[in-house]
């Protein structure tokens, strides 16, 4: 039985990982079989150190003096994440940013610390530190502000051993993930990088479980809307749709539209035309390029859609095919997420995706294992989040107001389908546009390529988000002057609420000391990293979702209400934002501890004021 030299709830001077300097801890816990104590910083991270890592205050002292006089030593260029900037202190922040390292070697350390280390989200067992008992938001600011005074520096060899850091435990992950770091040079160190399958994370979509029902609810809900659509009477008393014969899923000309549409957007990407942007620093400190010539390939786009009507194609074949076109569609969806999945098996631990390494083939294969997959400078993912199903969004919607105007016999589209059409266009544009947002965003920092965005990029948007268009095809509605100007002035606000609160997230994780964003409130963290709670940002947690909701609403409003189909896509985004919020919740309280609550309690409602 190994000896316990500290007890709980002694205080003492902990090493940082990854650093010569030494804090006050509280050691909460030890683990006789790892041989690890388990202590909390004054910033309210804990993690698990060894013996050799802790030192008694009074031991610690007397070293400290016999070592002060040492003239050739240099001082550490590591500091603890707990410590903030004097920038980030200035100014107190919900939308979570990269702070500006001082050096490349911080940047790859913060990046390597940050999966490792658990902030708490209270301090429940130092009173002290329980923000829920003061009386006060400054008091509670104060504590986020408080950094850890380092005593002294230690023998540089030391940075050699290994530290193991551990998840909380009640997060339910046992296992030691160890990191190991090297000795330290005054201008470059090489810290390795942290394998992804070392480090367990919560699985998502109902675990392993929900894999097999989503693989198999996806595909069965796209069919029941693409028939339910084409009904004539599509309410729910006439549920379920009948199921045609088989052989109408099948169409050879359909598979080779889409192959062709998809191999003409491939042309378009990899033309050097447009802007090299950089992604966000990957868990090895490398950033990926990106060509960002989106809007360039939707310009081109609809040049060859108008040439090819005004050659006489017939683009209503959309429509009267849309069945063939989803089934061509969902194939390759499934094609390219087992070639996803099979080339991931040869990927090295650090392309891997951390929530997509479970070892579970099934939920591996749904929620993809490699993050950033590349045919040499060809980024797949990135390729298929923007191109052929977003474009082909609105290239379906184009040829639904065709097939209104044929089947109608209109000399020119309703005025419901001309608004579905502009502002689902105008979504579309403007994200193309701005396309070099996208990488910030949730699917290119941390989810893998696999089925679920392969599938969701390549069929569920294309087909399920033009229900609306598909609806009025057979539904034209007729829409008073006034309602019609409540419709747009609807639209223009949620457009502007989510257009601001991007530019704002976007501009501030890329470049937070930027001076345009000095006006900015933030919330240091103990990663080093801030949560913006000024602008829209202070208003809700997610304005960007708000402002979706508000657009997806002036999407539905020109169909009426006659039957509940066309308003599927404001009920899906909302349970799908709803979802989004969720997960993004659990993961900053796990990454941000106190800092995490006290933003959730300045910024008290997640996407709806006053509601939600």
């Amino acid at each position: 039985m190994p000896t316990q030299k500290y007890q709980k709830g002694d205080t003492v001077m902990g090493r940082w990982p990854g650093s010569s300097l030494y804090y006050e801890v509280k050691v909460l816990s030890f683990d006789s079989k790892n041989k690890l104590y388990t202590v909390i910083y004054k910033d309210g991270t804990e993690l698990e150190l060894k013996e050799q890592d802790i030192m008694s205050i009074a031991g610690f002292q007397s070293r400290s003096r016999s070592r002060s006089r040492s003239p050739g030593r240099r001082r550490s260029r590591s500091r603890s994440p707990a410590r903030t900037t004097r920038r980030s202190s200035s100014r107190t922040a919900a939308t979570v940013t990269d702070g500006t390292p001082s050096s490349r070697r911080d940047t790859r350390l913060k990046d390597t610390l940050e999966v490792k280390i658990t902030p708490l989200p209270k301090a429940a067992e130092n009173s002290s530190n329980n923000k829920h008992d003061k009386d006060g938001e400054n008091n509670t600011a104060s504590k986020l502000n408080e950094k850890p005074e380092a005593k002294v520096e230690t023998d540089p060899e030391k940075n050699q051993s290994r530290y193991n850091l551990r998840r909380r435990k009640d997060d339910g992950d046992s296992a030691v993930t160890e990191a190991k770091t090297e000795p330290q040079e005054e201008k470059k160190t090489a810290v390795s990088p942290v394998p992804a399958a070392a480090v367990a994370t919560p699985l998502d979509f109902g675990g392993k479980i929900g894999a097999y029902f989503w693989l198999l609810f996806l595909p069965a809900w796209v069919l029941f809307l693409v028939l339910k659509a084409s009904q004539e009477d599509p309410s729910l008393a006439n549920f379920p749709p009948a199921l045609p014969p088989l052989e109408t899923f099948w169409d050879a000309q359909a598979l080779g539209f889409v192959v062709l549409w998809i191999l003409f957007q491939v042309l378009l990407y990899i033309l050097p035309v447009g802007k090299l942007s950089e992604g966000m620093p990957l868990r090895s400190g490398k950033r990926l390029k990106y060509r960002t010539n989106g809007f360039f390939a939707m310009v081109v786009s609809a040049v060859a859609v108008g040439a090819a009507v005004y050659q006489g194609v017939d683009l209503t074949y959309i429509h009267s095919n849309f069945l063939q076109l989803a089934t061509a569609s969902f194939l390759i969806s499934v094609l390219l997420s087992f070639y996803l999945y099979m080339r991931s098996r040869s990927a090295g631990p650090e392309d891997l995706a951390l929530g997509g390494n479970s070892g579970n083939v099934v939920y591996d294969f749904f929620k993809g294992r490699e993050l950033n997959p590349r045919i040499k400078s060809f980024d797949l993912k990135f390729f298929c989040e923007m191109r052929p199903g977003l474009i082909g969004w609105c290239l379906i919607n184009f040829a639904m107001a065709l097939a209104e105007m044929k089947q109608q016999r209109l000399d020119a589209p309703s005025h419901s389908m001309i608004l579905v059409n502009l502002f689902q266009l105008l979504y579309v544009v403007d994200g193309l546009w701005n396309e070099e947002a996208i990488l910030t965003t949730m699917d290119l920092m941390h989810d893998g390529f696999g089925f679920m965005l392969a599938f969701g990029d390549l069929v569920w948007v294309p087909f399920t988000y033009t229900i609306q268009a598909y609806y009025l095809v057979g539904h034209p509605q007729t829409l008073s002057l006034p309602v019609l100007a409540a419709i747009v002035l609807l639209k223009i606000t949620g457009f502007y609420i989510f257009r601001k609160s991007n530019s704002e997230k976007n501009a501030f994780r890329r470049n937070p000391s930027d001076p345009k964003l000095s006006n900015l409130k933030m919330i240091p963290t103990a990663t080093g990293k801030s949560l913006l709670v000024s602008g829209w940002w202070g208003f809700v947690r997610h304005p960007n979702y708000l402002g979706d909701l508000i657009m997806a609403l002036a999407w539905s409003l020109p169909c009426g209400f006659s039957h509940l189909l066309p308003w599927y896509y404001m009920i899906y985004f909302f349970i799908l934002l709803v979802h989004r919020d969720s997960r993004d919740m659990s993961e900053c309280r796990r990454k941000y501890g106190s800092a995490w609550e006290e933003y959730c309690r300045t910024v008290r409602y997640r996407i709806i004021p006053h509601v939600y």
